[in-house]
């Protein structure tokens, strides 16, 4: 979700101004996510470099990030999403950790959508936590060190309850994926916007999936194989 700040430079603007507005941004989308059966969003919040930011600014964002927990964790229990956080939450405050905690036990139950928000998360600490608790259980004898592949590997990552992202959207106009779900994206379908995230709405987000819509996940196959894989699947559906 990036662009906050130049968005409020734009507009001559504190930075923390352009924190607010996407908080706002996220509530939409997750809102029209829900509304078109979306059935899990994963969103980056903060990664485990913006730690690097100004001071000020980081206890901004956090401040920010208290106030949205306290104020949406109800709302989205009664529309009946999950939200659940990722990454490595003991470097935050104890009131911090606390709220997420009681946000996720709260919603725990729903199965309308999961998010996920992604705090003081990275991709290679991500793949570096797993291999550890990995190796623990290799050391433990609860897994045969030949039984480990991908499959069992996953289990160990920070999103090991959600299927691997389809589509990976980033906004702003910056072309990389930032330490972002270095493992789980390996297949997802990457889709680049100038629009800053402030401005990113429903129209911007139908024009991600549009453009989802048009391509061939292939996976592997020729695109004829593909073709004839999913004419198969329309004939039985």
């Amino acid at each position: 979700m990036d662009g906050n700040g130049r968005w409020a430079k734009k507009r001559n603007r504190p930075r923390s101004m352009g924190h607010q507005a996407g908080v706002k941004s996220l509530r939409a989308c997750i809102e029209y996510c829900a509304r078109l059966g979306i059935g899990t969003l994963t969103v980056f919040a903060f990664s485990s470099e913006n730690w690097k930011r100004p001071a000020n600014e980081v206890s901004r964002l956090m401040n920010l990030f208290l106030q949205a927990l306290e104020k949406d964790s109800g709302k989205l229990h009664n529309n009946g999403i999950c939200l659940r956080f990722i990454g490595d939450k003991s470097a935050f405050e104890a009131t911090l950790q606390v709220k997420m905690t009681e946000a996720e036990a709260l919603t725990a139950n729903n199965t309308r959508m999961v998010v996920n928000i992604a705090v003081n998360y990275g991709g290679r600490w991500d793949i570096t936590q797993a291999a550890r608790r990995l190796a623990t259980a290799i050391n433990a004898g609860s897994l045969p060190a030949d039984d480990v592949n991908e499959s069992a590997f996953s289990r160990f990552l920070a999103l090991a309850a959600s299927p691997d992202p389809d589509l990976f959207i980033r906004t702003g106009g910056e072309m990389r994926i930032s330490n972002f779900l270095l493992w789980q994206a390996a297949y997802s379908e990457l889709y680049f916007t100038p629009t800053l995230w402030p401005d990113f709405d429903e129209d911007a987000l139908n024009l991600a999936i549009t453009a989802f819509q048009s391509r061939e996940r292939r996976f592997g196959l020729t695109g004829e194989q593909f073709r004839n894989k999913q004419a198969r699947i329309d004939a039985n559906a």
